[in-house]
């Protein structure tokens, strides 16, 4: 079998491993208050060119930490704008929700929402004579990467900054899968922390056995802590997602740390994935520079591949053909990319053993 459903279905890189084995007969404080977490949250601040004034919290797993960020940011009577294809629309099961706070779709194109839709939506919402009775737009939701592994550009951010800060709403960017979008586009880690009222830095999807971190760059909410404790999200053991943060983030001799060679790797065995399969005549739903790619394949393609390959259901576009989400990590081995093209050309009819009459 080969797997590409997710890029989370490995544990953790051997060097986050090798240093939880390290520190594990340590005996330190809880909460978050250990040595390692502390220099973890350095590290972040360290990372996104950001001084004293931020705060960074290290959280369990990404759904938390969206709702925990959107829920402190919120008003009661505050809403989220998302695209339709935001993972609190839709794969979050109604956790922000369950806060009581409703999610405003928007439709999305390529994953994304644009600045001037945006700017329609908040005029005519704010400019309804019933708005009153109405759920008030407080806070934009995007995704970087988005669910359809698109980027938004730095001219793109900018602009949906400037709608929101002409509209006093705050903005906040889900960044589980930041590594890979920083090595694929044009936005470098300390533009995006400026542009953000608050942001999380993906680890479970990058190399981490779980872990996000969540920077609020001019500093949190009041009794942000208390926050966390109230919704289920403060770990007793909070060593356990510092030491993997620290793991991540320190630099090399080069000035390089894992945590960017994880996505630059995702993202070239992505990048290779997709080259293959375009050369056998594969087409794409979107064209996602990152390490989520769409093929679209026939359905009797993919039930020849089912039981082979592992991938994720992603849409219908009509009666007989599937988009498929395939999704690179830093587990990935180009061998895995070669042996995944080898057996789709031999269920398009272009591998070694179609040419010879066989099944593959």
């Amino acid at each position: 079998m080969l797997h590409f459903m997710s890029d989370y279905m490995d544990g953790c890189h051997p060097e986050v491993l090798e240093r939880l084995c390290q520190t594990n007969a340590e005996l330190l404080p809880g909460y978050g208050t250990d040595p390692h977490s502390l220099r973890a949250c350095d590290l972040v601040r360290q990372a996104c060119g950001l001084g004293g004034e931020a705060d960074v919290f290290l959280l369990a797993g990404g759904t938390q930490t969206n709702v925990i960020a959107i829920d402190a940011l919120l008003a009661p009577w505050e809403g989220v704008v998302a695209a339709s294809s935001g993972h609190v629309s839709l794969h979050e099961a109604g956790a922000v929700e369950f806060t009581g706070r409703k999610v405003l779709e928007l439709p999305q194109r390529e994953g994304k929402i644009g600045a001037g839709q945006l700017a329609a939506f908040l005029e005519a919402r704010f400019g309804d004579e019933n708005r009153e009775h109405m759920v008030y737009p407080g806070l934009v939701y995007l995704s970087w990467p988005t669910e359809w592994g698109t980027l938004y550009a730095k001219e793109e951010l900018a602009a949906l900054r400037e709608v929101c800060t002409r509209f006093g709403l705050r903005l906040y960017v889900d960044g589980a899968r930041l590594a890979c979008g920083l090595a694929c586009g044009d936005l470098a880690l300390p533009e995006l922390a400026r542009l953000c009222d608050a942001f999380s830095l993906g680890g479970t999807k990058q190399g981490c056995l779980f872990g996000e971190a969540l920077v609020f760059p001019q500093g949190a909410p009041a009794h942000f802590a208390n926050h966390i404790k109230r919704h289920a999200g403060l770990l007793a053991k909070g060593r356990a997602a510092g030491v993997q943060f620290e793991a991540l983030l320190e630099a090399d001799g080069a000035g390089d740390c894992l945590y960017w060679r994880i996505g630059r790797h995702a993202a070239a065995m992505a990048r290779l994935l997709r080259e293959r399969l375009a050369a056998l005549g594969v087409t794409f739903a979107v064209d996602s520079p990152t390490n989520q790619i769409f093929p679209v394949f026939e359905d009797a393609a993919l039930e020849r591949l089912s039981g082979r390959v592992s991938w994720s259901f992603w849409e219908k576009p009509d009666a007989s053909h599937t988009v498929v989400r395939l999704a690179t990590s830093w587990a990935t081995r180009q061998e895995d990319v070669e042996a995944l093209a080898s057996l789709v050309g031999e269920v398009l009819g272009q591998g070694p053993a179609a040419r010879q009459g066989g099944r593959p």
